[in-house]
């Protein structure tokens, strides 16, 4: 009978390798981090207050109101550092038109020593978010280690770490919406390179690259940039340091201490990052069939 279980168990275990499934565990409850209620019927929303199923009627802070039309569809409680948060999912049957390329185009090259570059020649420095708390985050998770578990005063400790960690989420998400903005104000099309963001999290500079948080920029922009009215769209990404932005010469393969662009064949001279923006924002315009205009020596 003992060999007939382990026999089963081992077959499971199996099964569940060949799925890339983990080893099975035991789920603590904190680990839960929220909970949907998929259907909501009647009146959901009045005042302050929101009614969910088996909850009744709750009071929350409404951070915006609700716009006419809409349909309160599903409700989200979501648990963070901070407190509880409840996301609602609304409805409306409506077309959103595709905005078309228009106005004045601009590139914007990412990088990890500056954040970003833009076609204009604005050069935008990278806040380190992580690092900056990351030797005061480092002394609460050493503390932890010596907390008893299940204790009051590792629950509390750990209270402390997670709202660090959403504190350094909340000023990255800032940063990334206020720059967004500055951007959007310097044009009416935007184009950005085309980026496999997982490999570069795999590089040498894997912990800035997260720190940066470049793939979550790039869908702010892309919403930021929809919800003004611009244009926005992605390149080919081979080559942009490697291209004269004045007369489309390949200047070769520059190491990452080259910071300055020189072009031999036209003299053409700035920032490497800000001709690798000047690059995309060419790149971009030749694919929707305009008109580039060269660059000013």
């Amino acid at each position: 009978m003992l060999q007939q279980v382990l026999r089963t168990l081992d077959r499971a275990w199996d099964d569940m390798k060949s799925r890339n499934f983990g080893f099975p565990r035991f789920k603590k409850y904190y680990r839960m981090k929220s909970f949907v209620f998929p259907q909501l019927k009647g009146e959901i929303i009045k005042a302050n207050q929101v009614k969910l199923p088996q909850l009744g009627w709750v009071k929350f802070y409404r951070s915006r109101p609700i716009p006419d039309g809409f349909v309160v569809k599903q409700a989200r409680v979501v648990t963070r550092a901070s407190g509880y948060f409840v996301m609602l999912s609304l409805q409306l049957d409506v077309d959103i038109p595709s905005i078309p390329f228009h106005g004045h185009p601009i590139g914007v090259d990412i990088g990890v020593e500056s954040f970003l570059a833009t076609s204009e020649g604005t050069l935008i420095a990278r806040p380190k978010f992580f690092k900056s708390l990351q030797r005061k985050l480092g002394l609460l998770q050493r503390r932890l280690r010596n907390k008893k578990l299940g204790s009051n005063n590792r629950k509390k400790l750990n209270t402390r770490i997670a709202r660090l960690h959403q504190k350094i989420s909340d000023t990255r998400g800032d940063f990334h919406f206020k720059t967004a903005h500055k951007i959007c104000d310097q044009g009416d099309s935007i184009f950005v390179e085309d980026i496999d963001f997982g490999t570069w999290a795999k590089g040498m500079f894997c912990k800035h690259t997260l720190d940066a948080g470049f793939g979550q920029f790039f869908t702010i922009l892309s919403y930021v940039a929809w919800k003004r009215g611009k244009f926005f769209g992605k390149v080919n990404k081979d080559g942009t340091s490697q291209t004269c932005p004045n007369c489309d010469a390949h200047t070769g393969q520059k190491t990452l201490d080259v910071r300055i662009h020189f072009c031999p064949e036209c003299g053409y001279t700035t920032n490497r990052d800000v001709a690798a923006s000047q690059v995309i924002r060419n790149r971009g315009v030749n694919a929707v069939g305009q008109t580039v205009l060269e660059n000013a020596c």
